[in-house]
Formats: structure tokens, C-alpha cells, sequence
């Protein structure tokens, strides 16, 4: 229990010195200052990122649960009426298929075991969603934490050079939110409120429809 409450303790110092750095420079999320400084913090107290990482994985994973629900408040205050629905269902299926695909077909050109390249397939969705799917597929739990927090994280940290000339926030909150998850809803409120409704609410409908199809549709595949 107490090497919780340091790990505990650790990440949110580290989140303290971040956003003083993140309101200095915008265009970088949080979180990745948040990595540097949780890993220099435990440079300098010698502590092993193992142990880190064992002790605080069970707490932030069941954390990232309930913040990963809390999202879809935003949704409640969303106005439907003037939502383009064929292009906003062609746009989700598009982009859950896609991100499924291209990461899985990469994985097996370069010949790599069949459990990632089903750890592969969870990229489009948030953790707490895909560790459910790597369960169901046999996929390595690890490889799914750290592929799907890579592609937020990356997704968050080019979001301000890709997204540069867009300027509606319906479609910057809606990419983000499809393309990095929690952590792209997270860079999308800062850009504003539209954006960060329409983020979550991709992000939601997007892993929704995901785990959906994709275990039934990698299970039937298996069982032929």
C-alpha cells in the first residue's frame, strides 16, 4: 500500500511541474512533460521503472476506467440536430477499420508473432477498452498498454502541426479524438469546448463500435 501512495505521489509531482512547462508551451501535451519528469524523478531517487510501474499500473489502469466514463458527460451538452450523420458513421467506420488494418498488416509484414500483431489491432481504441480486447484475443496485455499509449501521446504531440490549418474545432475534436483517445480528448479541450465534446464523442463511438466488431470478427476468422 505504501508503494502505491509513493508511486501516487511520484505522478503527481510530476503532473505539478508539467503544467507550469505545458502553459509555456502550448503546443506540447501535458503528459509528455509528465513522462520526463516522472522519469527524471525516479533517475534520482534510483527507483526501478519496473517497480513503478508495478505498483502504480493496478491503480491508474482501474483511475483511467472511470475517467474514460466521465468523458461522455461532455456529450449531454452537444448539439445533434446540426451533426452530419452519414458523414460523421462513414468517417468512424473508415476510421476504426483503418486503424485496425494498417498497424495489424504492418506488424505482419515485418513478421512478427501472432499475439502482437493482435496487440496490434487494439491501437484504435482506449486502454481500459483494449486491454479487454487483448484478453478476449490473447494478445500480450503489456505490448496493448504501450502501443495505445504511444499512439495518444504521438497523436496529442503532432495534433498542433497536422491540425495547423483546420480551423473548424468540430473536426480537429473529432480527429483527435479518433486518432489518440483519451489522451488526444484531453489536447482537444484545450483547444476549446466544441472540440472537446466532439472528441470524446468520437472517441467514445469509435471504441464502442470497435469492440464490437473486432473480436467477433478476428474469433470468426480463428474459427474457420
Amino acid at each position: 500500500m505504501l508503494s502505491v501512495l509513493y508511486g501516487f505521489l511520484i505522478t503527481l509531482a510530476a503532473y505539478l511541474a508539467a503544467k507550469p512547462c505545458n502553459r509555456v508551451i502550448p503546443k506540447i501535451p501535458v503528459i509528455v512533460f509528465g513522462m520526463f519528469f516522472v522519469l527524471a524523478i525516479l533517475f534520482v531517487l534510483g527507483v526501478p521503472y519496473e517497480h513503478y510501474t508495478e505498483d502504480t499500473n493496478p491503480l491508474f489502469n482501474r483511475l483511467l476506467g472511470y475517467v474514460t466514463v466521465a468523458l461522455a458527460i461532455p456529450l449531454a451538452a452537444m448539439r445533434y440536430d446540426d451533426l452530419p450523420l452519414k458523414g460523421v458513421i462513414g468517417i468512424l467506420i473508415f476510421a476504426s477499420i483503418s486503424a485496425v488494418a494498417l498497424p495489424m498488416g504492418l506488424a505482419y509484414l515485418l513478421h512478427m508473432a501472432a499475439g502482437d500483431i493482435m496487440a496490434f489491432a487494439t491501437r484504435a481504441v482506449t486502454t481500459p477498452i483494449a486491454i479487454n480486447i487483448a484478453t478476449l484475443l490473447d494478445a500480450p496485455i503489456s505490448l496493448v498498454i504501450l502501443i495505445v499509449i504511444l499512439s495518444g501521446v504521438i497523436g496529442a504531440a503532432f495534433s498542433p502541426l497536422i491540425l495547423r490549418h483546420i480551423n473548424d474545432e468540430r473536426a480537429s475534436g473529432l480527429a483527435l479524438g479518433l486518432a489518440a483517445h483519451a489522451i488526444g480528448t484531453a489536447q482537444a479541450w484545450q483547444r476549446g469546448s466544441v472540440a472537446g465534446r466532439y472528441a470524446a464523442f468520437g472517441m467514445a463511438v469509435n471504441a464502442v463500435f470497435t469492440a464490437l466488431w473486432l473480436p467477433t470478427f478476428i474469433l470468426y476468422l480463428q474459427n474457420l
